[in-house]
């Protein structure tokens, strides 16, 4: 890499943008910061505009922002804040930047990353929600902005590493069988079914061998997070669902695997740390130094690999269903899970109610073709708004 990469960071105070900083820390030469945005986490913000003296921070909450300018001021940091939606379109498409690490958590995310695709950046994809419930819609605008779009996701980075270098979305003509997606199985792989009831928040966040937020690690718990990784991996590498085979490998070593059609098995393994699949990313295709300590086989010792179970795991089941009725059914499975997860974090249902809300919502939408972003994000807020009607009427 010749020349200093100039990124903008959507999500900044999260567990992904927060490995992305130590990245940039590590290679001041090679990336300079432009803009970091957060939610509302002014404190964080602080923190990092102190260090990367950014040329704009971006609160979501206008309220953060103003408390946010007020301590910029009084510090004297040359930084302009500013806030809203369309504030982080704003950062995420300008002239200056050359890459933008697209790590909002949910919906909130979408506006602000098809503006990076829409103004031909290098897009480094840690927001699932984008390909999810737009994947088709992104797909074209990635390609006709001529923008390059890497994953971030450990598994989607494996799978593309694994991939043939001039692979162009034929799996056919590259000799490829079938994407293995790896997962842990969460805290609750050998629980019982009957103690799922009784599931606490801080039960379902405590993952056995990532440090996420309380949202993914949910959906690591029920393994949505691997549902939606499977709706991902069918746009970034157009690969049909019964081409897609979900792997729970518990020791979270191998990322992913991609198997050819002369019997051979590519995978990469690493340690379960997201800094890996950033630095990949963010310095493809150079490899450099991700802070990442290296993989001891001889500790690893062993490899467990199992099939998933749909009864153990129904919202996996309910994703893949999604992908096969396709249209915006993905989008409305993403949006009765987000409710969802809110609610169970907030004690409002049970962990087992999950998929109960995500099915009901699923069946009482009616299923139609989307053919822009403002069609998503209708279909987000209608299937939101029945997903809390249920809530409403179970409480």
């Amino acid at each position: 890499m010749n020349t200093i990469r100039h990124i903008t960071i959507l999500g900044s105070t999260g567990s992904i943008g927060e490995s992305t900083l130590d990245v940039v820390r590590r290679h001041p030469d090679r990336f300079k910061v432009i803009a970091l945005t957060a939610n509302n986490n002014v404190e964080k913000m602080l923190a990092q505009c102190s260090q990367f003296k950014p040329q704009f921070a971006v609160m979501l909450a206008p309220q953060a922002a103003q408390k946010l300018e007020e301590v910029v001021k009084q510090q004297q940091l040359n930084i302009q804040v500013l806030s809203g939606v369309e504030s982080l379109e704003k950062v995420a498409s300008l002239p200056e930047v050359d890459a933008v690490m697209a790590a909002i958590v949910g919906a909130a995310g979408i506006r602000p990353t098809f503006a990076a695709a829409q103004t031909g950046k290098l897009v480094l994809l840690a927001n699932k929600e984008t390909l999810v419930m737009a994947g088709r819609i992104f797909m074209d605008v990635v390609k006709k902005n001529h923008a390059t779009l890497l994953p971030i996701d450990s598994e989607h980075n494996a799978i593309h590493q694994s991939l043939p270098y001039d692979f162009n979305g034929n799996l056919t003509e590259k000799g490829i069988r079938r994407i293995l997606l790896t997962a842990s199985g969460g805290p609750f792989r050998q629980a019982s079914l009957e103690s799922l009831e009784q599931v606490t928040p801080e039960q379902a966040c405590a993952h056995p061998n990532w440090d996420m937020g309380r949202k993914i690690s949910v959906d690591s718990a029920t393994m949505m997070n691997k549902g939606l990784e499977v709706i991902e991996a069918h746009w970034l590498f157009n690969a049909s669902p019964e081409n897609i085979q979900v792997v729970i490998h518990p020791q979270s070593v191998i990322h992913s695997m991609v198997e050819y059609v002369d019997g051979s098995v590519l995978a990469q393994l690493g340690n379960p740390d997201m800094r890996t699949p950033i630095a990949h990313a963010m310095g493809y295709p150079e490899r450099i130094e991700s802070g990442v300590a290296s993989l001891n086989m001889f500790d690893v010792a062993h490899l467990d690999f199992e099939s998933p179970d749909f009864e153990r795991f129904p919202c996996l089941r309910l994703a893949y269903q999604a992908l096969e009725m396709g249209d915006n059914m993905p989008a409305v499975l993403n949006a009765a899970n987000e409710v969802a997860v809110a609610s169970f974090l907030d004690k409002k249902m049970a962990f087992t109610a999950i998929p109960a809300m995500i099915e009901h919502v699923m069946k009482n939408v009616q299923q139609q073709t989307m053919n822009s972003l403002n069609d998503i994000l209708n279909v987000d807020h209608n299937a939101r708004e029945i997903a809390k009607d249920w809530l409403a009427a179970s409480q």
